[in-house]
């Protein structure tokens, strides 16, 4: 209950502080790409329940756009997800909310994997975080997530995430992953 919360002050606290950069990122959108600057997709939530994730559209014709490849390094690209947060569809913290293509793709929609949807799907969690991007790896540091999640490693996982935004993934990397043994990750 405490998350859930967090999650809602920090969503709406959130929303007010960044509202003048989503207006920005959205009249770049629409003034350099000519496209529709909302990018909304079908994602699986907690227990697999179906949502529309709310995304600043970075692509156009399949290719990532110069101004997109911009809102993806910042992270810009995101913020309306907390729209997603205050819906009670997604939480600061969690597994990625994948699409159904991206379940069959990886193999994990049988049983065994199950337990991947028992919580609510993040913007960012351990697996984002990781040094490596490989299906197992992500699976594992999911798993590890689900089974030790508490408000101090939500707390370090989203420190870590801003600061991969300033220092970049390498460092921020390492500050997370050293001292783990106080946020509860071991």
């Amino acid at each position: 209950m405490l998350k859930i919360l967090i999650d809602l002050i920090g969503a709406f606290l959130g929303l007010i502080l960044t509202l003048p950069v989503i207006i920005l990122a959205i009249l770049f959108i629409l003034t350099f790409d000519r496209q529709n600057p909302i990018f909304i997709q079908s994602r699986l939530g907690k227990s697999k329940q179906i949502f529309q994730i709310i995304k600043l559209r970075t692509m156009k014709n399949n290719q990532i756009t110069m101004l997109g490849n911009i809102l993806r390094k910042t992270g810009i690209d995101e913020i309306p997800q907390l729209l997603n947060i205050l819906f009670l569809q997604m939480s600061f913290v969690g597994p990625r909310p994948l699409t159904q293509t991206d379940i069959e793709r990886l193999g994990w929609n049988d049983t065994y994997h199950a337990t991947r949807w028992n919580s609510r799907p993040g913007i960012t969690g351990l697996a984002q975080l990781s040094p490596i991007c490989h299906k197992k790896m992500s699976w594992f540091l999911d798993q590890k997530y689900i089974n030790c999640q508490n408000i101090l490693l939500d707390l370090k996982i989203i420190l870590s995430s801003i600061a991969v935004l300033i220092v970049g993934k390498k460092k921020a990397v390492q500050w997370m992953h050293s001292n783990r043994n106080h946020a509860g990750t071991r």
